[in-house]
């Protein structure tokens, strides 16, 4: 039996299988993942929860993604940590820029309230609301270079920090109602969220201490992307750099950037041992 393919056939069954192979790929790395986060697990005896935010290439045209902390977030971790029994610990694995504010301090009450220990991991960067839910955990694991954020509260593009710093410069009487009206919503923001943070360290160091910190990481002392790193956060009592388990480094490589014209950055990518020669015999 003779089958005859016209040019048209050809040219369907190529479109057919260039829309199928990003979705082969995507469930290929949806299956590692899970594969070693399961791994992981059982190396734990814990709930392994990922938080990861990367542009990802997920349509024909290969068009990236940004993805921010949103309800759909804190709804699946929510489901997450009602799955998991209240004797079992939680590593959540956290890589973001932040988000929704309310979004952020669901996943953080609902962190604080389990049970057992809960460990963040926090392989590159956890900013302004990845911030917020890091410092709901009982320990913060961190890459010696991966660094924290502040968590001053923003009004679209704008500061609320900076807001009231406008209108104490120019005074109430020379600004417009518009920009009373955000002065006082950015006041009331960053009352709400400095008073959250107090709640997630009062329990883990004394009141005053709890105080000063939330109040120098939501003030605006610093820009919003200002980094927080290691040496900098210990020296305000915080113990959180240690070794991160090599399945964590492992599984950030199966969340891949959209792939590029020309890559920005490149190496070989294997381990390298320093060669004996003259000088390091």
């Amino acid at each position: 039996m003779e089958m005859d393919f016209s040019f048209n056939d050809l040219l369907w069954i190529f479109f057919i299988i260039l829309a199928l192979l990003p979705a082969s790929r995507q469930y290929r790395l949806e299956s590692l993942r899970l594969r070693l986060i399961r791994s992981l697990e059982k190396k734990r005896k814990s709930r392994v929860i990922t938080l990861i935010h990367r542009q990802e290439s997920l349509s024909l045209l290969g068009i990236p993604i940004s993805r921010y902390i949103n309800v759909e977030d804190s709804e699946a971790i929510l489901r997450a940590i009602r799955l998991t029994p209240d004797d079992m610990p939680i590593d959540l694995i956290l890589h973001t820029p932040g988000g929704l504010v309310l979004a952020a301090e669901q996943i953080a009450r609902a962190l604080q309230k389990h049970r057992a220990k809960v460990t963040v991991f926090v392989p590159h960067y956890a900013m302004s609301g990845g911030t917020m839910i890091a410092l709901a955990a009982d320990e913060i694991v961190m890459d010696e270079n991966a660094v924290l954020g502040p968590v001053d509260p923003q009004l679209g593009e704008l500061p609320a920090a900076s807001i009231l710093e406008a209108v104490h410069i120019k005074g109430r009487e020379r600004v417009d109602d518009r920009t009373l009206m955000l002065a006082d919503i950015a006041s009331k923001a960053m009352n709400q969220v400095e008073e959250f943070i107090y709640q997630l360290l009062v329990e883990k160091m004394p009141r005053e201490k709890a105080h000063q910190i939330s109040r120098l990481l939501t003030s605006g002392q610093w820009t919003h992307d200002y980094p927080l790193t290691c040496e900098r956060l210990q020296e305000l009592g915080f113990p959180v750099c240690a070794e991160l388990p090599p399945e964590i480094y492992a599984l950030m490589d199966l969340y891949p950037q959209p792939a590029q014209r020309r890559p920005s950055v490149q190496y070989i990518p294997i381990p390298y041992t320093r060669e004996p020669g003259p000088g390091n015999r």
